[in-house]
């Protein structure tokens, strides 16, 4: 993003398009390292997520499901 001048507003138009929730960027091992919490309704959303960040920035991503209270509140009774 440093070299490319329209770098920056990709990245805008990018969060702006995955309707991300929260943003952070920050250093991992070395790396510069975006982290982005979005609402992903199902799995089949992971190329929607994913493949910009692959095609556009040759990224390596990650993804890590989360779980709100009530979300493991259901899960539980589900469990059960």
């Amino acid at each position: 993003m440093v070299k490319d001048p329209n770098g920056l507003k990709l990245l805008e138009d990018y969060i702006s398009k995955i309707k991300a929730e929260a943003s952070y960027f920050y250093e991992e091992d070395g790396d510069r390292t975006f982290l982005f919490v979005v609402d992903m309704a199902s799995a089949d959303m992971i190329p929607v997520f994913a493949e910009p960040l692959f095609q556009g920035l040759n990224a390596k991503v990650e993804f890590h499901p989360a779980m709100t209270l009530d979300d493991v509140k259901r899960g539980i009774q589900k469990s059960k």
